[in-house]
């Protein structure tokens, strides 16, 4: 129950929902009690009642007014009954929500390197499967607690009143009970830990499997997909019936033990009153207030099952919820930059692999200028667009921007002041309009956007939202992809399949372009964005960009020299250190290895 100590704070918020429910259980389960009284009152009536007596009022009478009385107070339970759920099951359904709200939340404050370690299909299953079992506690499982402990005294109570000795026959069974629920509750613990730790597996398993389903086709490989599926549901099925085996076997071995009180009942109960000392209606009502055990008793097999289905789940949830993140923001002051930015002595290794990424490298960017990043494949080049976005800090050395550690720089204000295009293009399963907008949907508002946004041209479609839209429109008429846009079937209302799998690797590039630009940010980063895209294309968004990047600082990151030639200063990278620095004309005198990648790219274009 440790793990379960997290759920308490929610408790407290709808501590009035919780109260109430105990509320309406204690008075729906006294109209209950009171309700059986009438049973055995009802049966010591009919022994008294002899043919011959004439009564001011008819036997048969009494005998439905006893019946309409314990109709009627079986109502008025029902309908406390009712309030019960409505306050207690709702309550759970609101911590359900908040809980998931608060998972999520956790998930977006983490850093890259959480999202390296652990993979979608847990992360996933974390955030669905196991709030949803931590739920089973909060509701049914709390619900039928309150319900059996209330149920437990008030009939306990009324029963001692009645005859002591028969209640404590009655309730001989009940310590065995209790010894076999907590044994049996550690082997349940283990069993839902590891049948949660396969569902995961299997999440995983399929969304790897519908990700990459362009590789598994392009392999052939769908056999072997599915017979990995089909091993890791066997593998759930024998861990689940594991479960199940423990909880069917209990389940009716409970039924026994109150089967046994029904016996005691009525042998004992029957001695008592043969003897004279209790009425045969006191033994009717020990059996009704047998049967109304019955269910409470019976459940405790299933409120334990979820209940160390709950700790099991609410176990995996902490160990995300107690992960820190490893970027941490220092302070919440509003970042506006200017654009200078300079590298001292820095130095970069993932923790994960052990690679040594960047190595005492150090330069400087003047605002409004440009900085070209060439080298070969693993020179560290996006490993310093990550650094500058902060999804990583340094292990050596420091970032400098205006003149301030980037540390010390508003995390969100800082990479909402930068525009990003990624080497890894990602789309979302939304509209062509939808994903290059999407980066002004959550950032701060900026002044409107430049009078030749808003011009309307002939042929354009006229948007509802005439501000946005025509940024929209620009943003894609700057990265070269509008032509492209205006011959889909829905223009920019068109939606993309998952990751823009329906797009082709240029289509999705500059989308990615369009959506860096549109924030009209201080900072301008292309990581590679152009690899997918060809020379007549890449011509006109550069051209493109020269006219853009006035007055913000750009860093363009490649391995092609015609994406890099025009930039104010280009430094070339090799095994995580600055091997060369200047201008193009600069780079091409020294005959080193950027005039090597010239001459060899230079090749390769005349063989194609």
């Amino acid at each position: 129950m440790k793990s379960l100590k997290h759920i308490n704070k929610y408790f407290l918020k709808y501590k009035w929902r919780l109260i109430l429910g105990v509320l309406f259980t204690a008075v729906s389960n006294l109209f209950a009690v009171v309700s059986a009284t009438y049973v055995g009152t009802a049966f010591d009536y009919l022994k008294q009642i002899h043919p011959a007596n004439t009564n001011t009022i008819s036997p048969y009478t009494q005998l439905w007014l006893y019946a309409g009385m314990i109709v009627g107070l079986a109502i008025v339970s029902g309908f406390f009954l009712f309030l019960m759920r409505q306050t207690i099951i709702v309550m759970s359904r609101l911590i359900e929500k908040d809980l998931k709200n608060e998972i999520f939340d956790h998930y977006q404050k983490l850093d890259i390197g959480f999202y390296k370690r652990n993979n979608t299909g847990d992360l996933m299953n974390r955030i669905s499967e196991d709030v949803s079992r931590v739920r089973m506690y909060i509701g049914p499982a709390i619900m039928y607690i309150v319900n059996t402990i209330i149920t437990f005294i008030l009939t306990i109570v009324v029963m001692v009143d009645v005859d002591l000795k028969l209640t404590l026959y009655v309730l001989l069974p009940l310590p065995v009970l209790a010894i076999s629920i907590y044994y049996v509750s550690e082997i349940i613990n283990k069993k839902s830990t590891e049948v949660q730790e396969q569902l995961s597996d299997i999440t995983t398993q399929a969304q790897e499997a519908f990700s990459g389903i362009r590789v598994l086709k392009a392999y052939g490989r769908e056999q072997h997909s599915i017979d990995e599926f089909t091993k890791q549901s066997i593998e759930y099925r024998k861990r689940t019936m594991g479960l199940v085996k423990i909880e069917s076997l209990f389940q009716p071995f409970m039924i026994l033990l109150i089967g046994l009180s029904t016996i005691f009942t009525i042998y004992i109960g029957g001695m008592q009153a043969i003897a004279g000392k209790i009425t045969y209606g006191s033994i009717a009502v020990f059996v009704v207030f047998v049967n109304r055990l019955t269910w409470p008793i019976a459940s405790l097999g299933w409120v334990t099952s979820l209940i160390q289905r709950a700790a099991a789940s609410q176990t995996r949830i902490n160990e995300f919820l107690h992960t820190k993140p490893e970027i941490v923001n220092k302070t919440k002051e509003e970042t506006k930059l200017k654009g200078n930015i300079e590298f001292k002595n820095v130095s970069f290794t993932y923790a994960d692999s052990g690679i040594k990424a960047l190595n005492n490298v150090s330069f400087s960017i003047k605002h409004n200028s440009s900085l070209a990043i060439i080298g070969r494949t693993a020179s560290g080049k996006s490993t310093i667009a990550n650094l500058l976005c902060r999804l990583y800090d340094v292990s050596e050395g420091e970032i400098l921007i205006d003149g301030k550690n980037i540390r010390e720089h508003d995390l969100y204000s800082l990479r909402n002041e930068i525009g990003y295009a990624p080497q890894e293009v990602f789309l979302f399963s939304d509209t062509v309009g939808n994903n290059i907008g999407f980066s002004t949907e959550t950032s701060s508002p900026k002044t409107s956007p430049p009078t030749h946004l808003l011009e309307k041209r002939r042929g354009e479609p006229v948007p509802d939202d005439d501000s946005k839209k025509a940024a929209i429109i620009q943003a894609a008429k700057d990265a070269a992809i509008y032509a492209n846009i205006m011959e889909f079937p829905e223009k920019f209302e068109t939606v993309v399949g998952e990751r823009g799998i329906t797009l082709s690797g240029g289509q999705k590039q500059r989308i990615s372009i369009a959506r860096a630009l549109i924030k009209q940010p201080q900072l301008l980063i292309f990581d590679d964005c152009l690899s997918a895209v060809d020379t007549e294309t890449e011509e006109e968004i550069l051209i493109n960009l020269k006219r853009l990047m006035k007055n913000k600082t750009s860093i363009i990151i490649s391995h092609r020299v015609s994406s890099v030639k025009n930039a104010d200063n280009i430094m070339v990278l090799d095994q995580g250190k600055i091997v060369e620095e200047g201008k193009h004309s600069d780079l091409m005198e020294k005959e080193g290895v950027y005039f090597d990648l010239y001459k060899m790219q230079l090749l390769e274009e005349e063989v194609h």
